[in-house]
């Protein structure tokens, strides 16, 4: 049935408007008769006889017509005109319908309205079929483009747009600064319907970011933004937009938030180069200074330590000695309250030996002769220690005796019977 209705409906069949054309026999032509364009009864004239043929109805005479025939007999049939219809209308509701199929590409999701009411969300990749417009009609979102908003800038970090670089920080400093924020739409749903920019939302997320940003540098100082929490500052920045754009249930996800320039003004950028050398100059002798003092003070307190254990040690050993002292003179005066003449002798021996030992010099004074005698010590120590001369020739001569006595010869002989005779009292 399709083959005889192309062959029928062909539109490479050159009988078209000729009075002829499908299978029918067309009629001898003069030489040049078909050369010209087919006429329009006639082109009418052939689709209603070939609109009739194809549901088993003549459609006139074929032959050929002479000049004052009426053309009546090829008029229109209002049958085969309405069957002509039905069938364009079923070859209108076939391409309608096919005009709902679409493809969803890999990482973008599709969002199927019914009369402009949101219907489904279509978020798997393929060959996909809605109710053809005007009942449905869908919108493709690109779910996992990475797109990017400068602020504070355009293009290139030189072409500022000072209207949002210029950040005012806690202490009342102004940093010039220029970042640029990453973002995905994370839901289609929220991002056709819940923003009035349509499928370029670039500026929200432009206001959201410098609004977070001024929000975060006003928190901090100007050297905190600059220098030491500059890397915080993105973070925190990051967190801040992604809040502000939850608040409006825009679909947008922020991926990434890069400090692309932070410094002061070019206004008063040379005053602030010159404030920042002494603030470091400043920081770096109150570095020195602390080195000073690490070194100083624990040797002081080492010096004060050792000091503090050096007296605890004379005190114990003072005490212990005193202690020692006193047990001593506990254990004599025992010994002395069984033998006070003894005890009495072995002390002085004792002392004296004590005295005489850091001493060169001896003077002896002996009670029968009254004689002095000098011994030099040092000088017979000296001569037994080098082996020198007999110690008589080294001695000098004793001193006269002050009375009319006996020689000073005779003084050791005195003294040695001195001694016997105390050494037998004590007995």
């Amino acid at each position: 049935m399709w083959k005889s209705v192309r062959a029928i409906f062909s539109l490479n069949d050159p009988g078209w408007g000729r009075s002829g054309g499908g299978d029918q026999q067309r009629p001898p032509q003069r030489p040049g008769q078909g050369d010209g364009p087919p006429d329009l009864d006639e082109l009418w004239r052939d689709f209603n006889r070939r609109l009739n043929g194809l549901f088993g109805k003549k459609g006139g005479s074929n032959g050929p017509r002479g000049p004052s025939e009426p053309r009546g007999g090829d008029g229109p049939s209002m049958k085969g005109a309405g069957a002509g219809v039905g069938l364009l209308a079923v070859v209108a509701l076939l391409l309608w319908l096919g005009s709902g199929f679409y493809i969803v590409q890999e990482g973008q999701a599709s969002a199927v309205m019914r009369f402009g009411e949101f219907k489904q969300l279509v978020d798997r990749a393929g060959f996909t079929w809605r109710l053809p417009y005007p009942i449905e009609s869908h919108e493709i979102v690109n779910t996992q483009q990475l797109r990017t908003v400068e602020v504070g800038y355009r293009n290139a970090v030189r072409n500022k747009t000072l209207r949002e670089s210029l950040i005012l920080t806690l202490d009342q400093s102004i940093v010039d600064l220029q970042f640029t924020v990453q973002y995905r739409i994370g839901n289609a749903r929220d991002y056709l319907f819940n923003n009035d920019l349509g499928p370029v939302p670039e500026e929200i997320v432009r206001q959201a970011a410098e609004t977070a940003m001024r929000e975060i540098v006003g928190r901090k100082g100007i050297d905190q933004v600059l220098y030491e929490q500059k890397e915080q500052v993105a973070i925190d920045a990051l967190a801040q937009i992604q809040s502000i754009l939850d608040r409006y249930t825009v679909g947008i996800s922020v991926v990434d938030v890069t400090i692309q320039q932070a410094q002061p003004p070019e206004q008063v950028q040379a005053a602030f180069e010159d404030a920042n050398k002494a603030a470091q100059d400043r920081e770096g002798l109150i570095n020195e200074g602390q080195a000073y003092a690490n070194d100083v003070i624990p040797r002081a307190r080492g010096t004060a330590a050792r000091l503090l254990e050096e007296a605890e040690g004379y005190r114990a050993r003072v005490v212990a000695a005193a202690q020692g002292d006193a047990s001593r003179f506990d254990a004599v005066l025992v010994e002395y309250a069984k033998a006070p003449q003894v005890t009495r002798e072995r002390m002085y021996l004792e002392t004296m030996q004590q005295i005489f030992a850091n001493t060169s010099k001896v003077l002896i004074d002996t009670k029968s002769s009254g004689n002095l005698l000098y011994l030099p010590l040092d000088r017979l120590m000296q001569q037994a220690g080098t082996g020198g001369g007999a110690p008589a020739a080294a001695a000098p001569a004793a001193p006269a005796p002050q009375q009319g006595g006996a020689a000073p010869a005779q003084a050791p002989a005195t003294r040695l019977d001195g001694l016997r005779s105390r050494e037998r009292d004590t007995r």
